[in-house]
């Protein structure tokens, strides 16, 4: 779950909401200056699906008894974390080898950057070991999709790049800067700030379109919970809402 707390309670944006974001930047991007998604259909799903496996997950979010609010994805445990990363490539393999790859590849970058910020112990030993078990996966998949290594790299930059944008903007997380993101003559810096009416900006465009928009579906709580069954009912009764995010050259 994506959590913007209000004074009463919070605005709730499921993982794959906020993936779907992230599909939609996949989609538009590209340009002469940023290469696009490729192979284009397959990647543009992965990063449609790559939080499928918080599908089940955001469906009964435990309570944040801190905040009387649904725990927020950056508050996991490596336990939990660890229930939804691993089973997600293997629920896309069916569909797309190419979107499981992305997909593991996303999940092994977070395990690593949860062991660089400090994770210790037994944590660590099953953070590693799920690192090694999915480079293994990436190494076969990229065999059998005949993908080279650094083909891979530059997907799961872009991966890491939708991934931080669309976070950015469901979160209301300006400014932002999104570092070493794949262009044609190397890696760059694309800063995201705010702009008038709500638009945001992003400095270098992305994109081949002149505006583009994104959207995610939110719900809301109006109130803070002592209760945990109570906030799961009253989120599943809430009304859905549309968040929509105009983007435009900085």
């Amino acid at each position: 779950m994506l959590v913007r707390a209000t004074d009463e309670g919070a605005l709730v944006i499921g993982q794959l909401s906020h993936a779907w974001t992230a599909g939609q930047l996949a989609r538009a991007w590209g340009n002469e200056r940023v290469p696009g998604a490729d192979p284009f259909a397959e990647v543009v799903l992965g990063a449609e699906q790559h939080d499928i496996g918080w599908s089940a997950f955001d469906l009964r979010p435990p309570l944040n008894p801190d905040t009387g609010l649904p725990r927020n994805f950056l508050e996991l445990s490596v336990e939990q974390h660890l229930t939804i990363w691993r089973p997600a490539p293997e629920r896309l393999l069916s569909q797309s080898a190419h979107a499981a790859l992305a997909v593991s590849m996303h999940g092994s970058s977070l395990s690593q950057l949860r062991l660089r910020t400090g994770a210790g112990g037994a944590q660590a030993r099953e953070l590693r070991a799920h690192v090694d078990f999915e480079h293994e996966r990436q190494a076969a998949l990229r065999r059998a999709l005949d993908v080279s290594e650094a083909h891979a790299e530059r997907t799961r930059r872009q991966m890491w790049t939708w991934d931080g944008l669309s976070l950015a903007l469901c979160m209301g997380w300006h400014p932002f800067t999104c570092k070493d993101v794949p262009a044609r003559d190397g890696l760059t810096d694309i800063e995201l700030r705010d702009a008038a009416e709500g638009d945001s900006t992003l400095d270098p465009w992305p994109f081949a379109a002149e505006r583009v928009e994104v959207r995610c579906e939110a719900r809301e709580l109006t109130h803070r919970y002592d209760d945990e069954d109570e906030m799961r009912r009253a989120l599943a009764q809430a009304r859905p809402t549309t968040m929509t995010f105009g983007l435009e050259p900085g």
